[in-house]
C-alpha cells in the first residue's frame, strides 16, 4: 500500500515537472488526424430499392448518386462465375439470365428452411435452387458446387457496394453507418443484418426502424412547430414488400443535459409482412402471361419459360407505375418468346380487379397501430403517406375510407425520407458532427419475457415444479433500456429462458412467418460456489442484467450473485484529504484494475417488479426483516469496565502503606472507577447512535447461452464469409484495373497514330523515328485484336509501358516547344522589371538609401547572369535541329524566373517595412528663444553629478511618457548641450555618433 502511494506521488510530481510545451505536444498527438475519415452514411435498405445518404464536412445530408446518376439503386446482385454486377447492371442481366440474379433477399433473413416465407420466395423465383443449411437450419442459394451463397452473404455484398458508392460520392473512406430495417424485424432478423454489415466491413452505429427514420426526418424539418402540446401523427408506409402504419407523438420535453428539446415517441405500430407493391406486380405479370397465351401466337406456355416470365415481370413493374397516373396503357415486349412480340392494352380497372384481397388488407395496419397505441382516429392530427406503393390510386381510396379523412398528407418525400432521417441520426451518433438534439424514443413491437421453473413442496409433502414468467419488456416498451431481474430463491446453479411474450395480436399466418418464439436458454454456473465463499454474508439474490440497445437487439450483459455485509464505518476524511484524492483520481494515479468482486451500479437500470398474485417463489428482491443483527459494540460494553477494574487490584497490593492512607486511596480509586464507567457509557451511546455501513459484494456468475430461434454463424463461418466476399471484391477490383489498363492502351495506340500525322509532331521526329514508332504501334494494334482482349493486366501494363517509353522523346520535344513562348515572355518581362527596379534603387540619395551596396550588387549580378544565360541558350537552341534534344528547357527557365523573383521580392519587402529617417525641423526665432529659456532654467535647477554617477542615474531613470519621433530627436540634443557646458570634453562627438547609430537602428 505504501509503495503504491509513493508511486502515485512520484507520478504526480513527474507531471508537475513536465514543461507546458510537452503537454501541448501530447495533446496534439491525441487529436484526430485531419486526413482521417469523418463522414458517415445511412442505408435505407428496402426489399426492392435502397437509398444511400451521407454527411461530410461541408455537405449536410445529401442523397448519394449511383454510377448511373440515379438517386435510388435496385437491391439486386448478379453472380456469374467470373463476374459480379449490382443494381441496374444486375437487373439488365435478370431479363437474359434470371438464374444468376438474386433479389428480394430481405424476406429470407433470419428464417429457417421451414418458414412459410422461404416457400413463398421459391414460388416467386423458381429459377433459384434453395438448399437447407443442416448446421444452422437456415437456407442458402446453390448455383454450383463452387458458388453457394447465403442470404446474409448476399446482403453483405449489397452493403459493401453501397459503401463503395458512398465513398466515391464523398471522395473519402466511410465506415460508420446507420441502416434502416422494418419495424417488425424480430431478434433473429436484426442479428442477420448486423452479421451482413460485419461481413461488409461496416461499423453499424445503429439499426433504426424505417418508420422511426421517417418520423425523425419529418420532425427535424418541423422543429419550430413542436411544442409542449402533444401532436399525434400517423405514417402509412407501403413499400414493395411490406406495409407499416406508425403512430408517433411529437412533443417538447425537458432534459438535464440539453434543456427543453423536441422528442418523438413511437406509440403504436401495425404491419403486414406481405402486403406491398411487389405482390401487385406479380399478379399483373401473371395477367400479362395469360393475355399472351390467349393470343395463341405460340404453342408453348409462356409461364414455363423463366426468361419470358422475367421479361413480363419487368414490364408489369413499368405498367403498374404508368397506370397510377393513367387510366389505361399498352404493354409491349419485343421478342418475348421464340422471337414473338407481345402487345396488349391493360386498363386501371383490370389491374384493380386483379388485387381485391390486397386492397382489403390496406386498413389492417392502421387498426393494429391504433390498438397498440390505445388511441382512436380522432386523436390523430394527420395521416402521411410514405413508400412507393402508396401512389396506387386504389390504395389511397381505401385508406381514406379507413381513416375517415377528406385527404391524405403527402408533405414528405415518400422515397427518401427514411434515408434522410437515418443519416441525421448517424450524424448525431458520430463524434465528428454536432447537430441539434432531437430525442428519439423507439418502441419494441414484440414483448419479451423471462421464464424459469423451480421445485415446490406442498403441505402434504408432495414435491412439484412451478413454472414462472416475468415480463422483461412489454409490448411497445421504449428502448434503449436496461432491466434487472433478481432471483431470490436459488442458491445453486440453475437455468432460465428468454422468450417472446404474448403474441396473440398476430394472426396465425404471421405467427408462422415470425418463427420460433423461444429466444435463448441461459445456463448459470458458479452460483453454489459464490454462496460457499460468502456464507457469512446476507444474500441479495442472483441479478441478471439485460439491455435492449439502440438497434433493438436484446443482450444479456452479465449475471451476478450479490451479497451484503455490515462493516464498521470509517471516520470521515477531511475536506483537504477528499480534495487530494479527487485530484489524484483525475490524473489517473489510481489502479487501472477493478477491485475483485465489486461491481459498480449500472445507471438507468430498472428493477423488474413482481407480477401481482405471485407467491414468494418469484425472484423478487426483498430484504429479510426477520433476522436482526446485534451491534458489534455490545460485547465491548461488558468487557471494557472489567479491564479498568484490574488496575486498583494491582496498585492496592502494596502492604507497606498505612491503613488510613489505604482507605483514602481506596475511596479515590472507587470514584475513579465510577468516572471511567460513565465515560464508557457515553462511548457506547455514541457507538449506538453511529450508523452502520453496509458493504455490497458481487460475484460474477458464469453464463452459457444457447440460442433457440436461429443459430448465429460461428466465428469461423464469419471469417470464411468475409474472406469469400473479400475475394470477390478483389476480383472485381482486378477486373476494373484490367479494363482501365486495356482502355488506356487502346486510347494510346489510336491517339499516337493520329499524332504522327500532325505538323507539330512531324517537325520533331526524323523519318526513321516515325517509321519505327508507326510500325510498333501497328504491331501493338494487331496484338490487341488477336490477344489483347484476353491478356492479363500485367501483360497489358507492360505493353503500354513499352509504347510510352518509345514515344517519350517525341512527346518531350513537342511539350518543350509548346512551353517556350510563354516561359520566355515571362522571363523577358521579369528581366525588364528587375532592371527598372535596380535603376530606381540606385537613384535613391545616400542619406535616404535603405538598400546596402551588397544587396544592389547581388541583384545586378543575378540580372546580368540571367540575361547572358538566356541569350546564349536561345542562340544555341536556334542552331540545333528540332529533332535533336533541346538545350533550352522549360524547367531551367522557371528556375531563373524563381531566382529573380526571390531577389526582387526580398528588396521590395525590405522597402515596404523600412522606416524613413527622421529629418530635423527648421527652428524660428521664437522657438529658439523659448528653448534657450528652458535650457537656462533647467541649468539653474539641475545639479550636475560626477560623470560616472550621471551615466548610472540616466540609465535608472524611467521615461515619463512613451517617446515619440520628435522626442527621440530632441532628447539626445538636450543632453549634449548639458554635457558641453559642464565638461567641455569630446563627449559631444561621441553622443552624435551614438545618436546617428540609434537613428539607423
Amino acid at each position: 500500500m505504501y509503495e503504491l502511494t509513493w508511486l502515485h506521488q512520484e507520478q504526480v510530481t513527474m507531471r508537475e515537472k513536465l514543461p507546458l510545451w510537452v503537454l501541448f505536444c501530447l495533446a496534439l498527438a491525441h487529436l484526430p488526424s485531419p486526413t482521417a475519415s469523418v463522414a458517415v452514411m445511412s442505408v435505407d435498405l428496402g426489399s426492392e430499392w435502397m437509398k444511400i445518404a451521407i454527411v461530410k464536412p461541408g455537405v449536410p445530408m445529401e442523397i448519394v448518386l449511383n454510377k448511373e446518376s440515379r438517386r435510388k439503386t435496385p437491391v439486386a446482385v448478379c453472380l456469374k462465375e467470373n463476374e459480379r454486377l449490382f443494381g441496374d447492371g444486375a437487373l439488365g442481366v435478370s431479363v437474359k439470365n434470371p438464374k444468376v440474379v438474386y433479389r428480394y433477399i430481405q424476406n429470407l433473413l433470419g428464417k429457417t428452411a421451414e418458414n412459410p416465407q422461404v416457400a413463398q420466395y421459391q414460388k416467386h423465383f423458381p429459377e433459384h435452387q434453395i438448399v437447407k443449411d443442416e448446421k444452422r437450419g437456415t437456407v442458402y442459394f446453390k448455383y454450383s458446387e463452387e458458388m453457394q451463397y447465403s442470404p446474409v452473404e448476399i446482403l453483405g455484398m449489397v452493403l459493401n457496394y453501397s459503401s463503395g458508392l458512398a465513398q466515391d460520392f464523398a471522395e473519402q473512406p466511410i465506415k460508420d453507418a446507420v441502416i434502416t430495417v422494418p419495424a417488425f424485424f424480430n431478434q433473429a432478423e436484426r442479428r442477420a443484418v448486423l452479421q451482413a454489415a460485419q461481413m461488409a466491413g461496416l461499423k453499424v452505429l445503429q439499426l433504426i426502424n424505417d418508420n422511426t427514420a421517417v418520423a425523425l426526418n419529418y420532425g427535424v424539418f418541423r422543429r419550430k412547430d413542436i411544442n409542449s402540446t402533444a401532436q399525434n401523427v400517423m405514417f402509412y408506409d407501403m413499400g414493395s414488400g411490406s406495409t407499416t402504419a406508425t403512430v408517433v407523438t411529437y412533443q417538447t420535453v425537458k432534459t438535464k443535459e440539453s434543456g427543453t428539446q423536441p422528442q418523438l415517441q413511437i406509440r403504436g405500430v401495425g404491419f403486414d409482412r406481405t402486403l406491398g407493391g411487389f405482390e401487385m406486380e406479380l399478379r399483373l405479370r401473371d395477367h400479362l402471361a395469360k393475355l399472351f397465351n390467349e393470343q395463341k401466337k405460340s404453342t408453348k406456355d409462356v409461364r414455363e419459360n423463366l426468361r419470358a416470365m422475367a421479361k413480363l415481370l419487368k414490364e408489369a413493374q413499368r405498367l403498374k407505375t404508368v397506370l397510377s397516373a393513367n387510366a389505361e396503357h399498352v404493354a409491349q415486349i419485343e421478342g418475348l418468346m421464340d422471337d414473338i412480340d407481345f402487345k396488349a392494352k391493360v386498363t386501371r380497372a383490370e389491374f384493380e380487379a386483379l388485387c381485391p384481397d390486397l386492397f382489403e388488407r390496406v386498413p389492417g395496419p392502421v387498426q393494429q397501430a391504433l390498438a397498440s397505441s390505445e388511441m382512436s382516429m380522432d386523436e390523430i392530427e394527420q395521416v402521411i403517406l410514405v413508400g412507393g406503393a402508396t401512389r396506387v390510386p386504389k390504395v389511397q381510396e381505401v385508406l381514406l375510407k379507413a381513416v375517415g379523412r377528406e385527404e391524405l398528407a403527402k408533405n414528405i418525400n415518400a422515397d427518401e425520407a427514411a434515408a434522410m432521417g437515418a443519416v441525421y441520426q448517424a450524424a448525431a451518433l458520430s463524434k465528428a458532427f454536432k447537430v441539434k438534439p432531437f430525442l428519439v424514443r423507439d418502441a419494441a413491437v414484440f414483448p419479451v419475457q423471462v421464464e424459469f421453473s423451480r421445485e415446490t413442496e406442498e403441505e402434504d409433502g408432495v414435491k412439484g415444479v412451478k413454472h414462472n414468467k416475468r415480463i422483461l419488456f412489454q409490448r411497445m416498451a421504449p428502448y434503449p433500456q436496461r432491466k434487472v431481474i433478481t432471483f431470490n430463491r436459488y442458491n445453486d446453479d440453475f437455468d432460465f429462458y428468454i422468450n417472446y411474450g404474448d403474441l396473440s395480436f398476430l394472426s396465425q399466418d404471421d405467427l408462422k412467418m415470425f418463427g420460433s418464439q423461444n429466444l435463448t436458454t441461459v445456463k448459470l454456473s458458479g452460483v453454489g460456489n459464490s454462496f460457499k465463499k460468502n456464507s457469512d454474508a446476507e444474500s441479495k439474490g442472483i441479478k441478471a442484467h439485460f439491455n435492449m440497445d439502440e438497434s433493438g437487439v436484446l443482450i444479456l450483459d452479465r449475471v451476478e450473485s450479490v451479497f451484503e455485509t455490515i462493516v464498521e464505518e470509517k471516520e470521515e476524511e477531511s475536506t483537504l484529504t477528499k480534495l487530494g484524492n479527487t485530484i489524484s483520481s483525475l490524473f489517473g494515479g489510481g489502479s487501472s484494475e477493478p477491485s475483485a468482486n465489486v461491481t459498480e451500479p449500472v445507471q438507468d437500470e430498472e428493477e423488474v417488479p413482481p407480477e401481482s398474485g405471485k407467491d414468494q417463489d418469484e425472484p423478487v428482491e426483498k430484504p429479510d426483516e426477520s433476522v436482526k443483527e446485534k451491534p458489534d459494540t455490545e460485547e465491548k460494553t461488558e468487557e471494557e469496565p472489567q479491564t479498568e477494574e484490574k488496575k486498583p487490584d494491582k496498585e492496592g497490593s502494596d502492604k507497606e502503606q498505612p491503613e488510613e492512607e489505604k482507605e483514602a486511596e481506596k475511596a479515590e480509586k472507587t470514584d475513579e472507577v465510577k468516572t471511567n464507567g460513565a465515560q464508557e457509557e457515553e462511548k457506547e451511546a455514541e457507538k449506538k447512535a453511529k450508523p452502520q455501513k453496509k458493504s455490497k459484494i458481487s460475484v460474477d456468475i458464469g453464463v452459457d447461452l444457447e440460442v433457440n430461434d436461429v443459430l448465429d454463424p460461428s466465428l469461423e463461418d464469419i471469417v470464411a464469409s468475409r474472406k469469400k466476399l473479400q475475394d470477390l471484391t478483389n476480383r472485381d477490383l482486378e477486373k476494373q484495373e484490367r479494363e482501365k489498363t486495356l482502355n488506356s492502351l487502346e486510347a494510346f495506340i489510336f491517339e499516337t497514330q493520329d499524332k504522327l500525322y500532325q505538323d507539330e509532331y512531324q517537325a520533331v521526329v526524323t523519318e526513321e523515328e516515325k517509321e519505327d514508332i508507326s510500325a510498333k504501334l501497328s504491331a501493338a494494334s494487331s496484338w490487341m485484336d488477336e490477344e489483347g482482349y484476353t491478356a492479363g493486366t500485367k501483360e497489358l501494363k507492360e505493353k503500354l509501358s513499352e509504347l510510352k517509353k518509345l514515344c517519350k522523346a517525341m512527346f518531350f520535344r513537342v511539350e518543350e516547344r509548346k512551353k517556350w513562348p510563354d516561359r520566355l515572355a515571362a522571363l523577358d518581362s521579369m528581366l525588364n522589371h528587375s532592371t527598372i527596379f535596380l535603376k530606381s534603387a540606385k537613384m535613391i540619395p545616400e542619406d535616404d538609401q535603405i538598400f546596402t551596396e551588397v544587396e544592389l550588387k547581388t541583384l545586378e549580378k543575378v540580372i546580368n547572369e540571367t540575361t547572358d544565360w538566356k541569350n546564349e541558350t536561345v542562340a544555341e537552341q536556334e542552331k540545333r535541329s528540332p529533332t535533336e534534344k533541346p538545350v533550352l528547357l522549360s524547367k531551367e527557365i522557371e528556375a531563373k524566373l524563381s531566382l529573380l523573383d526571390r531577389e526582387v521580392n526580398y528588396l521590395l519587402n525590405k522597402a515596404k517595412f523600412a522606416k524613413p529617417k527622421p529629418k530635423p525641423k527648421p527652428k524660428d526665432k521664437n522657438s529658439t528663444s523659448t528653448e534657450s529659456n528652458k535650457t537656462s532654467s533647467a541649468d539653474s535647477e539641475k545639479v550636475i553629478p560626477p560623470k560616472n554617477e550621471t551615466e548610472g542615474v540616466e540609465e535608472a531613470i524611467p521615461a515619463e511618457e512613451p517617446p515619440t519621433e520628435e522626442n527621440k530627436n530632441e532628447e539626445p540634443e538636450t543632453e549634449q548641450k548639458v554635457v558641453e557646458e559642464t565638461e567641455g570634453t569630446e563627449t559631444s562627438d561621441k553622443s552624435k555618433s551614438e545618436d546617428h547609430i540609434s537613428d539607423e537602428l
